[in-house]
């Protein structure tokens, strides 16, 4: 059986083939359409119509790549960018009709399960109680669980690009310390809670997924991606903050010279740093695990086990998720 999962995230398009036998999804094929609709974000959160045309040209071309390769419809979906829209149903409906393929968008309680999935499966069983940190365009999901599915989850808008967006710290100049301050008291007031929720469960391993997060784990020192996903990679909260300091006094063209800071992530690298150290520093971590399974595994795993009807079930709404967000005192989700 050959599957394809298609993610629209805030700057990339990109679809993903893999071949499902054997418990594990095996990458065959991927390909990725660059179109960074974040920096078409209206000051309402809307996506206007030329964005989504060309959206809904990248999706096209992703069902047609999937056909080629032998895979079946691609399981799309669409992350913060388009959930939070508030044209949403229109951008919707416009993919569908363009397009024929029903782009799904989740919460982010169901992405953060989703993510806590396949990284549990990368990481496996030794790694005893394990806590999530993702830090997307839009939002930054946390999850913690001891069995294949995590028993707590939350989503908090600190997403890299809206972050940098609110605070502009990603302009031509370096950003005045003022606005650094600003961004790292918003951020600290979103974790507390979360954080004190962390430190309370006591994980035995703390991962961390997403671009953002593999960037600042070579600009500390990981292995380059080159050296393939087996290679152990790590990042360390001294060695965090000072990067973040580093990418501070920086404007965004010199953070793109940095090692493994690309161009196109410049910007919201600063934004993405902070969210990172004060994650790991609130929930008194000194090392996390970069793992290269996230929310795309995720799927493919949950619709390998799960069978189409999972998916399929999702037609019109929210993709499900399984986990109940627990609510106890502070904390809301």
């Amino acid at each position: 059986m050959r599957l394809s999962v298609l993610d629209v995230g805030s700057r990339t398009v990109r679809l993903v083939v893999a071949d499902a036998e054997g418990g594990a999804p095996l990458p065959v094929h991927t390909a990725k359409w660059k179109l960074r609709l974040s920096d078409h974000v209206g000051p309402c959160g809307r996506l206007g119509g030329e964005t989504v045309d060309l959206l809904a040209d990248a999706v096209a071309q992703a069902r047609q790549e999937a056909r080629r390769r032998g895979a079946e419809e691609p399981l799309a979906f669409a992350t913060a960018v388009v959930r939070d829209a508030p044209n949403r149903d229109e951008i919707l409906d416009r993919v569908y009709e363009s397009t024929g393929v029903r782009l799904r968008v989740m919460s982010g309680e169901a992405e953060a399960e989703l993510t806590f999935l396949g990284a549990r499966r990368w990481m496996g069983w030794q790694a005893g109680p394990l806590a999530l940190l993702d830090i997307g365009g839009g939002s930054l999901e946390v999850a913690f669980g001891r069995g294949r599915l995590p028993s707590f989850v939350m989503s908090l808008p600190l997403g890299a690009n809206r972050l940098t967006r609110e605070f502009g710290t990603g302009h031509a100049e370096p950003p005045t310390s003022g606005q650094v301050k600003l961004l790292r008291r918003a951020v600290r007031h979103h974790l507390r809670d979360v954080a004190a929720r962390i430190r309370w469960e006591g994980p035995r391993t703390v991962v961390a997924t997403s671009r953002t997060f593999q960037q600042l784990g070579r600009l500390c020192g990981a292995t380059p991606g080159r050296h393939g996903p087996f290679v152990t990679r790590t990042l360390r909260r001294s060695d965090l903050r000072r990067a973040q300091d580093r990418l501070a006094a920086l404007p965004k063209a010199d953070r793109a010279e940095l090692p493994g800071i690309s161009a196109p992530r410049a910007a919201q690298s600063l934004a993405g740093a902070v969210v990172g150290h004060t994650a790991m520093k609130l929930m008194d971590l000194d090392t996390v695990t970069i793992c290269p399974w996230a929310i795309r595994e995720g799927i493919l795993l949950r619709r390998m086990e799960d069978g189409p009807g999972w998916w399929a079930a999702a037609d019109g709404e929210e993709v499900p998720y399984r986990t109940v967000p627990l609510r106890v005192a502070g904390l809301t989700g």
